[in-house]
């Protein structure tokens, strides 16, 4: 999957540094991402089933356009902003333990068995 991710950004990066001279920068990444949603829909004939990669690229992409052409895509809005999230979400993943962590087995009997054995010690 990440092989094919890097393969598809890298020819959409160079059809936007050959796009970037000739037109309006905004209407180069409309244009790249046109041609990638052709390609996606020449692939199947139903519904189209997108792929991470593509999720991927369409969610970045998207994020350079004015929020006027956005709606103008095959995929809405909500389906773009919840892929963002998505990414976002398995990008910062962290362990949800609260709290001090659990002493090894015998450790408590070894404490209060000194604490009992040596009064003073406080």
């Amino acid at each position: 999957m990440a092989l094919s991710f890097f393969y598809l950004a890298f020819v959409r990066v160079l059809q936007l540094l050959r796009l970037f001279r000739y037109e309006d920068s905004e209407l180069a990444v409309e244009v790249v991402m046109l041609r990638h949603e052709v390609a996606v829909l020449r692939r199947q004939v139903a519904r189209p089933a997108l792929c991470p990669s593509d999720r991927t690229l369409l969610a970045g992409l998207s994020r350079l356009l004015k929020r006027r052409h956005v709606g103008q895509l095959f995929v809405q809005p909500e389906t773009l902003l919840r892929w963002h999230r998505d990414l976002v979400r398995r990008r910062w993943t962290y362990s949800h333990s609260q709290g001090r962590p659990s002493l090894p087995g015998g450790t408590v009997e070894v404490v209060l068995r000194l604490a009992k054995e040596n009064p003073t010690w406080g």
